[in-house]
């Protein structure tokens, strides 16, 4: 918005001109989704917790810490992230930009979606909530929608395909198989952040290490001069996403001074479906969707973790983990809660270094 309302004054007013530039604008979201959280967030957890009265329901099959530590504490704090994303992005994102839109579309949809499940995790005071095949379909349709926009949109030969990393100039075209692909992506993005929001700050360090991560390939992927230098595939318009990433990181730091152990509130699935399905639907603009799966190396085991444990309980009667998600089985094991979260943040930041090699090793 302010891009839009003073960078055309620029002739009258100079310092105006600062608006043109993306790293300013990105520091401004960053800045401004940090201020925004530590404003209301305050007042939003009291609110939660008036409200809620006995917090989020704890899973009586899980750590048996759990239900002493964690008993009480009010959930939904995604909406805090959701409101400091929002206002940062509208406020210094070019709002002419579509993937700015695609993106906020998901991440706002998502986050309905994960509001209705936590509400009714809280109201009927069962940690279930809503019904997983009606979860998934309604994350499936708003990533449809999404992703047949980006198809749309995007210049050929590049709508429709599916960049290797690692090598230069190598494209797979997928045609309209792309959006089945792109609904996965994003799709599995969001379970997988959902599935790691187990622990107090666990989820939100490495989502903002994943959106750090992708500010700078938007940025550079947007750039004419910098994609061709580096030799990857340049994506006109998606550079006005560093904004978006660098909001995500704001809002993930304002939500961390809340979240931080003991927590205060947790994000919910409000802010886990929302926040992985925000960084599915960036990397399938930016043509890194094989990136994420490194970057968010971390959200891919805690989710495999889950599929092994399941496959060889039906078809052996046996466990190969203690509990599933992986940092239950550490948990299990007897590593203390702040351990298996600092160690979690160590293997997301080395992921997130090696998703950044990717842009120069061609």
């Amino acid at each position: 918005m302010l891009y839009n309302l003073l960078y055309p004054l620029t002739g009258e007013i100079g310092i105006f001109n600062l608006f043109k530039y993306l790293t300013f604008r990105t520091g401004g979201a960053v800045l401004t989704a940090l201020i925004v959280s530590f404003v209301i967030g305050p007042g939003l957890i009291r609110w939660l917790r008036k409200w809620q009265k006995q917090g989020q329901p704890i899973r009586t099959d899980g750590p048996e810490s759990h239900l002493l530590t964690k008993k009480g504490t009010p959930t939904m704090g995604g909406f805090l992230i959701l409101i400091a994303l929002a206002v940062a992005t509208l406020l210094w994102a070019d709002l002419r930009d579509h993937y700015v839109w695609i993106v906020l579309l998901v991440t706002l949809g998502y986050g309905a979606i994960g509001f209705l499940d936590d509400f009714l995790k809280v109201s009927k005071k069962n940690p279930k909530g809503l019904p997983g095949k009606l979860k998934l379909a309604a994350q499936v349709g708003i990533a449809a929608i999404a992703s047949a926009w980006v198809y749309a949109i995007q210049p050929e030969p590049l709508a429709g395909a599916l960049a290797v990393p690692f090598l230069k100039h190598v494209l797979i075209q997928l045609g309209w198989f792309f959006v089945p692909f792109a609904i996965f992506v994003v799709v599995g993005a969001s379970n997988a952040v959902n599935l790691t929001d187990g622990l107090d700050g666990l989820a939100i360090v490495p989502v903002m290490i994943a959106a750090g991560v992708f500010s700078a390939i938007a940025y550079l992927v947007g750039h004419a001069v910098f994609a061709n230098y580096l030799q990857i595939h340049y994506v006109p318009g998606s550079g006005e996403l560093a904004v978006f990433c660098g909001a995500l990181v704001g809002a993930g730091l304002g939500f961390l001074w809340f979240n931080a152990p003991p927590a205060m509130v947790f994000m919910g699935d409000t802010g886990s479906l929302s926040m992985g399905g925000a960084l599915g639907a960036i990397s399938v603009v930016t043509k890194h969707e094989l990136v994420l799966a490194i970057v968010g190396g971390l959200f891919v085991l805690e989710t495999v973790s889950v599929i092994v444990q399941v496959a060889s309980f039906k078809m052996t009667g046996k466990r190969v983990f203690r509990m599933a998600p992986l940092h239950h089985h550490f948990e299990k094991k007897g590593w203390a809660e702040p351990t298996v979260v600092i160690r979690f943040w160590i293997i997301a930041s080395v992921l997130g270094l090696v998703g950044l090699s990717t842009l120069k090793l061609r």
